[in-house]
């Protein structure tokens, strides 16, 4: 296959969908890899690292688009991007179908095979090309860096001559692959972390990690999770109940990461206004939802946002492009996974398997049609 790899160009976006780990591999089982001259700079692989990798480099996203078979990358393409891909070739990212719909239809007219990484399904065959998984991740370690910034204090509890330093109370929203890594690197910080979630299956690994689990208990609670393994949407019974919980323990806290997502709808909003009123001046929040909405309604996009009582919210629209080099490292090997399922075993060339249940699920469009159940419900 030509395999075609762009420069991001959506604001603030500094990973890339390769890695020369990768390149290597792909150019030894006879792959050609194209890629647009300064891909990799914001991700600490110049088109140098490339070049020794075994890629080749190309001007522009024309040059680098002209006869791909496969186009791979971290956000989905532009407009004027999907005009470049040839008829019948694939394109493998983090398409965020339900926020532009009109995109998926404009690349199933020009014949693009999509593939949206988001979709990966949650079984243990796929787990090594969950990219939701390795990039949320590094987003919740990097969560409790940007509030041990933002926080005017120390995180660990420290004895001096001159007196001591109470540790930071840190409270996690949300305990998937983001808040258990927030939880357990808090915990490293030093700080008394405290974690929610609606799904009964979290309450063990909080407490794995060291951290005191809050919840209303009940039984809605107890049926609160999909086969799939994602939180539910709960009623507003118990999210009335949930949030008398919360308020109460929240204005306790010093640094609040919020980390609550279900795919396809807008995030939930688990830290009111009345909330963040209620908290110490000096609090911090971050809120990794904001890119679908928030967890607290306060927060902007990649803006920090003072309160009139001294909180700030914070909300990273893009907290694993805040690490560059790691996360595309990751990102690149769950495609390097995924491959061998969109390749001819004898020829080598672009021929996903559609019969695979992860293809299936990952699938937006083929054949000139928009074929995801999520994408095609009226």
């Amino acid at each position: 296959m030509r395999i075609a790899i762009l420069k991001e160009t959506r604001d603030g976006e500094t990973r890339v969908a390769a890695s020369p780990e990768t390149i290597k591999k792909l150019t030894a089982a006879g792959h050609q890899i194209v890629i647009e001259t300064g891909a990799g700079d914001q991700a600490s692989s110049p088109d140098r690292l490339f070049v020794e990798a075994g890629a080749e480099i190309a001007a522009d996203a024309k040059a680098t688009l002209k006869g791909a078979d496969l186009l791979l990358k971290v956000r989905r393409p532009s407009a004027a991007e999907l005009k470049l891909v040839p008829k019948g070739a694939g394109v493998v990212a983090f398409w965020s179908p339900h926020s532009d719909k009109a995109l998926i239809e404009a690349a199933a007219k020009a014949g693009v095979v999509a593939l949206s990484m988001e979709f990966t399904p949650r079984i243990t065959r796929a787990q090594a090309m969950d990219a939701l998984s390795s990039q949320a991740n590094l987003a919740g370690y990097r969560a409790v860096i940007e509030g041990a910034a933002l926080y005017g204090r120390g995180f660990p509890m420290m004895m001096t001559a001159a007196g001591t330093v109470a540790a930071a109370k840190c409270f996690v929203m949300g305990a998937g692959v983001a808040g258990l890594q927030a939880i357990a690197t808090a915990r490293r910080l030093g700080a008394i972390v405290t974690s929610t979630d609606v799904r009964p299956a979290a309450k063990e690994q909080v407490a794995s990690l060291g951290a005191k689990f809050i919840a209303v208990e009940d039984e809605e609670f107890k049926a609160a999770e999909t086969a799939a393994g994602y939180a539910k949407p709960m009623s507003a019974e118990y999210q009335a109940k949930q949030a008398i919980l919360v308020c109460e323990h929240i204005a306790k806290q010093d640094v609040v990461i919020t980390t609550a997502l279900i795919p396809g709808r807008p995030a939930p909003v688990l830290v009111t206004p009345e909330m963040v009123a209620a908290m110490k001046p000096g609090s911090v929040i971050i809120d990794l939802a904001v890119e679908q909405g928030g967890n607290c309604p306060l927060s902007k996009a990649d803006e920090l946002v003072v309160t009139e009582n001294g909180v700030t919210i914070a909300g990273f629209a893009n907290l694993p492009g805040r690490l560059a080099a790691d996360s595309s490292a990751l990102y690149a090997k769950n495609l390097l996974n995924l491959l061998p399922l969109l390749t001819d075993a004898d020829t080598k060339g672009f021929a996903p398997h559609f019969d695979d249940d992860i293809i299936q699920g990952m699938l937006l469009t083929r054949d000139g049609a928009v074929v995801h159940p999520s994408l095609t419900a009226a």
